[in-house]
């Protein structure tokens, strides 16, 4: 284990997860018709389940469910839309794959229905700023929490992001989103923080976030990054976002050795096999 990187212990339903001896991984399943890489692909909830069950079977340790897109300038969808989307996925996930299901929403009555269907992480990009219902929500369940810095909405983040001090803002929103987190009755240890690859940050923004990464230890929380295929991986490397693997892998393992305890990818098999010698290195170098 890295020396920067503390230990935790995240209880999701009726098991411990451990954070900090090696990296874990979030797969994503995308139950959406416009997500930025794989929009369409898995809208149907049969395909979807298939694909968080060959995530699972890549060495995925969470399985991220998510119905409405975050993309830049997506458009919202309904809590009615997002429940139909998401609630049989999560199901099946929850039943079939052995593994912790999250919940990726902003939204109480989705997050809700989802930890009835067996979900028992809710994974927040707005930090509880959108939705003051969701976490009470999250804490009436015992669930865990991951919290994200952005800028704006998923409609305007990318317009014009600026920042003063990138990593002294995105910390501190971070800390008001523990504290947001705390006064809804969330258990602390409960809680992730992630800095928001891609949410209201340029190229420059996004690579300084990441170099950076260790000095988010002042929370005092596991880390999650989520950089997979994203769009400042396309333009160092010019490629499309199917094409991002390699860009993905080596994201992933700098976050490691800055301290990641989870990176979310669509990727996961060759993330895996990367990691697997990355975090051998860095017990080695501990």
């Amino acid at each position: 284990m890295t020396a920067r990187r503390r230990g935790f212990s995240l209880r999701v339903g009726g098991r411990v997860l451990e954070l900090g001896e090696r990296t874990a991984i979030m797969g994503i399943v995308n139950v959406t018709p416009d997500s930025f890489s794989d929009g369409g692909a898995f809208l149907d909830p049969a395909a979807a389940i298939d694909h968080g069950l060959r995530l699972a079977g890549e060495g995925a340790d969470i399985l991220d469910v998510g119905g409405e897109s975050t993309r830049p300038g997506a458009e919202p969808v309904s809590e009615q839309e997002e429940v139909r989307r998401v609630v049989p996925v999560v199901r099946e996930l929850a039943a079939r794959s052995g593994l912790p299901v999250s919940i990726d929403t902003t939204k109480a009555a989705v997050a809700e229905a989802a930890l009835a269907a067996g979900a028992t992480i809710v994974n927040d990009v707005s930090a509880l700023r959108l939705d003051p219902r969701l976490g009470g929500v999250v804490a009436r369940a015992g669930a865990a929490l991951v919290i994200m810095h952005m800028q704006g909405t998923p409609r305007t983040m990318q317009q014009a992001p600026r920042y003063d001090d990138l990593v002294g803002e995105v910390i501190a929103e971070l800390a008001a989103g523990i504290g947001r987190a705390a006064a809804a009755g969330v258990d602390p240890e409960q809680v992730l923080v992630d800095p928001g690859i891609g949410f209201g940050k340029s190229l420059e923004h996004n690579l300084e976030l990441l170099g950076r990464l260790s000095e988010l230890e002042v929370l005092g929380r596991a880390i999650l990054v989520g950089p997979s295929r994203k769009a400042f991986i396309g333009r160092l490397l010019d490629l499309p976002a199917a094409e991002r693997v390699e860009g993905t892998i080596a994201a992933c393992c700098c976050a490691a050795d800055r301290g990641a305890h989870v990176v979310r990818v669509h990727d996961v098999g060759p993330v895996r096999r990367a990691l697997r010698v990355a975090d051998a290195i860095l017990r080695g170098a501990a």
